[in-house]
C-alpha cells in the first residue's frame, strides 16, 4: 500500500497513541542542529502545552511535526508518527493530503494566513475538497455547518459570503480554527493562536479548543510562551531550551514543582493579574544555533551552576509522578512567587496641571469609535489603557500622538493646547511626545541600520550628526541594555527584544517627556518581556510619563500606577491599579478580570 492510500484507509489509532516522535533532529547547513534528541507523545484528546524562549526550538518543532523545516534547515533525523502513519516518509502528494487529514496547522496570525480574495465559505469548502474527496457537495456542507458551530461561529449564508477583513480578529482566529477541525484531523499544532488576542477572546478561543479537542479525540501541541495560558488550557507541559526537552511534566505539577532552574526563570518572569510581584528576567541570552556551550547549554545562566554542568549536557531523568529534568541539581521543593508591595503612586494635586490632559475626545472613522473620553496623566506616571479588541484603546492613544483622523476634542500638553494633528504640532511638542508601536518589525526600516535609524532622529529634531550622534546612538542603546556594535546591524538580525529595545532607543533618542506604548510586549517571551517592563519602570522613576495600551491584565498590574477601563470608546472606570484591579466597580472590568489567565488565585 502506497502513502496515499494508507492515509485514505485511516488505520485505528494503535496502543502507543495519536503522536509518536523519535530521537527528531533538524540540521542547519554544517551540521548544526537546531533541535536534537527530542522523543515524546500524545494521547487522544491530550493537549501538550510547548515553552521556551525564542530560539528555544519550539517552532521548529512544530513545523517538524508536519514534515516541514524552515529554509536552510533540514530533518536529519529521528520519527514522527501520527496514527500509525510515519510522516517523514511522505513525499508530494501523499504529504499534502497528510497536512490537513492527519493532522492540522493553526497560525499565530490568521491575518496573513487566511488568503484575502476567498470568502469563508470558499477557504473552508476548497479545504474539503482537497482532502476529503469521497465527501459530496451536502456532506460537504453539513460538515462545514457542524464545524462552524463547533467553534462558535455563525453558519448561515450571510456569514459565509464575508472576507476575512470583515471579520474581527477573534473570528478570524476561530475561521483558522475551523479550516482545521474541519477536516477532523488526528493531531493539530497550534504556533501562538492568541498573542495579539484580548483576554476575552482569548478565553473563548481556549475554551472552544480545549472543547473540542475532548469531544473529538484530537491530540493538540499548543506552541505559547505566555505559561499563564498554559496553564489554563494544557495537560501536559514540555520545556524547550536551545533545541533540546529540558523538563517534561503534567500542568499541576510543574507550576506547583517545577524541577529545572529555566523553567522556574521563566515562571518568575510572568507579571499576574491576582498580585504585584517582583518580575526577573533571566539573565543573558540563549545560545545561537552553532554556538551552543560544552555541557549544559543553560550553565551560562544558573545559579546553580557545578563543575558537572560544564562538562557534560544532562540527560532527561525521572523525578516522582512522572516528571521528567535534563538537571544535575533539579530543585525538588514546591515553588514560592514572591509578592512586593503597591508601586508608590504619583499623586495628581487639583491645583497643579498634569502633564497630559484629554477633554471630551471623540474619534470617528466609518462609524464613531470614541466617545467623550477625557483623562489625565501627571508628569512621571503611568497610566494603562485596557480594553478588548474594539474598545478603542489604540484610537485613543493614535489621536494622543497626532496619528488619529476624524478626532475632535482638547488636548492639553504642559498646560498648553496640543493639536490633534502631529504636523501641525512645533518642533518642541514632536519630540517630547513618542509612540512606540507594537510590532517591531513594522516599524523599524529593514533597509537601514540601528545606527542610521537613530540618527535620523537625532539629525531631524537637534541638527545633530556625525561623532557627536554616534556617541549619542551609544548611550541610548546602553541605556537600553544593547551593546554599542548593535549599532551597525540591520532589524533582520537582531531578536524579537532586541528589536523592541531599538523602537525604545529611537522613541528615548529624541528626549520625550510622554512615552506613548502600545502592545509593545505582547509578542515578546516572558523574560525579555519582564525586562523591557523593568526597563520601562526604571524611565519612569527617571521622570518619563508613560500611557501603556494593553489587553493584559498582567503587566497592567506590574508596571501601572492607575488605570483606565475602555469598552466600546467610552471610559467604564478608572482608578489607582490595585483599587481597580481587585474591587473591580464595573461589570465589564469584572468580566476582563475574570477572563485573565492567573497563575495564582483570582483576585
Amino acid at each position: 500500500m502506497n502513502g496515499l492510500a494508507a492515509i485514505e484507509s485511516r488505520a485505528p489509532l494503535s496502543a502507543a497513541g495519536v503522536l509518536q516522535v523519535r530521537d527528531l533532529r533538524v540540521e542547519l547547513a554544517g551540521q548544526i542542529d537546531v533541535l536534537s534528541g527530542v522523543s515524546f507523545s500524545l494521547e487522544p484528546g491530550e493537549i501538550l502545552g510547548l515553552v521556551g524562549e525564542s530560539g528555544s526550538g519550539k517552532t521548529t518543532l512544530a513545523t517538524a511535526l508536519l514534515a516541514h523545516a524552515r529554509r536552510g534547515a533540514r530533518i536529519v533525523g529521528g520519527h514522527v508518527e501520527v496514527a500509525g502513519q510515519s510522516l517523514l516518509t511522505l513525499h508530494g502528494e501523499a504529504l499534502r493530503r497528510a497536512r490537513g487529514s492527519l493532522i492540522g496547522y493553526v497560525a499565530q496570525d490568521p491575518a496573513t494566513a487566511l488568503n484575502p480574495v476567498l470568502r469563508i465559505g470558499s477557504l473552508l469548502r476548497e479545504t474539503l475538497a482537497a482532502h476529503q474527496v469521497e465527501l459530496d457537495r451536502e456532506a460537504q456542507q453539513q460538515r462545514i455547518v457542524d464545524t462552524l458551530r463547533d467553534v462558535g461561529l455563525p453558519d448561515d449564508p450571510a456569514f459565509l459570503r464575508r472576507f476575512p477583513h470583515q471579520l474581527s480578529g477573534g473570528q478570524q482566529q476561530r475561521v483558522m480554527l475551523a479550516l482545521a477541525f474541519v477536516l477532523r484531523p488526528r493531531l493539530i499544532v497550534l504556533d501562538e493562536p492568541t498573542t495579539a488576542l484580548d483576554v476575552t477572546t482569548q478565553a473563548h478561543i481556549l475554551a472552544t479548543l480545549r472543547r473540542l479537542c475532548k469531544n473529538l479525540g484530537v491530540a493538540a501541541v499548543y506552541v505559547s510562551h505566555d505559561l499563564a495560558v498554559i496553564k489554563e488550557l494544557v495537560d501536559r507541559v514540555m520545556v524547550m531550551y536551545a533545541g533540546r526537552i529540558v523538563e517534561v511534566a503534567d500542568r499541576q505539577a510543574l507550576f506547583a514543582r517545577p524541577a529545572h532552574p529555566y523553567t522556574r526563570g521563566l515562571l518568575a518572569a510572568i507579571p499576574d493579574v491576582a498580585q504585584r510581584r517582583d518580575l526577573q528576567a533571566i539573565a543573558g541570552h540563549a545560545p545561537a544555533p552553532g554556538q551552543r556551550p560544552q555541557g549544559c547549554a543553560f550553565a551560562p545562566r544558573c545559579s546553580r551552576i557545578m563543575l558537572e554542568c560544564a562538562q557534560a549536557e544532562p540527560a532527561l531523568r525521572d523525578l516522582a509522578s512522572g516528571q521528567r529534568v535534563a538537571c544535575f541539581d533539579p530543585y525538588l521543593q514546591n515553588l514560592q512567587l514572591l509578592a512586593h508591595a503597591p508601586l508608590p503612586t504619583v499623586d495628581v494635586p487639583v491645583e497643579r496641571a498634569p502633564l497630559l490632559e484629554v477633554r471630551d475626545l471623540n474619534v470617528a472613522y466609518d462609524r464613531q469609535v470614541l466617545f467623550d473620553v477625557s483623562l489625565r496623566v501627571a508628569a512621571g506616571e503611568c497610566l494603562a489603557l485596557v480594553g478588548e479588541s474594539g474598545s478603542g484603546k489604540t484610537s485613543l492613544a493614535r489621536a494622543i500622538a497626532g496619528l488619529g483622523e476624524n478626532a475632535e476634542g482638547q488636548l492639553l500638553y504642559a498646560g498648553r493646547p496640543l493639536s490633534l494633528a502631529a504636523r501641525q504640532r512645533d518642533g518642541r511638542q514632536r519630540h517630547q511626545i513618542q509612540y512606540i508601536f507594537q510590532n517591531p518589525y513594522r516599524a523599524l526600516n529593514p533597509r537601514q541600520t540601528v545606527y542610521q535609524t537613530l540618527s535620523a532622529a537625532l539629525q531631524h529634531f537637534f541638527g545633530i550628526k556625525g561623532a557627536t550622534a554616534r556617541e549619542r546612538v551609544n548611550a541610548v542603546l546602553q541605556r537600553v541594555s544593547l551593546a554599542p556594535s548593535v549599532a551597525d546591524l540591520f532589524p533582520h538580525s537582531l531578536s524579537g527584544g532586541e528589536r523592541q529595545r531599538v523602537a525604545i532607543a529611537r522613541a528615548l533618542v529624541c528626549e520625550p517627556k510622554l512615552l506613548i506604548c502600545d502592545e509593545i510586549t505582547s509578542a515578546l517571551d516572558v523574560s525579555v518581556q519582564a525586562s523591557i517592563l523593568g526597563l520601562l519602570r526604571q524611565l519612569q522613576l527617571e521622570g518619563l510619563t508613560l500611557l501603556f495600551v494593553t489587553h493584559d491584565l498582567g503587566v497592567v498590574r506590574a508596571i501601572a500606577d492607575r488605570v483606565l477601563v475602555l469598552k466600546l470608546g467610552r471610559v467604564v472606570e478608572q482608578g489607582l491599579v490595585d483599587a481597580v484591579l481587585d474591587q473591580p466597580q464595573a461589570a465589564y472590568t469584572r468580566t476582563l478580570l475574570e477572563h485573565s489567565p492567573t497563575l495564582a488565585g483570582r483576585p
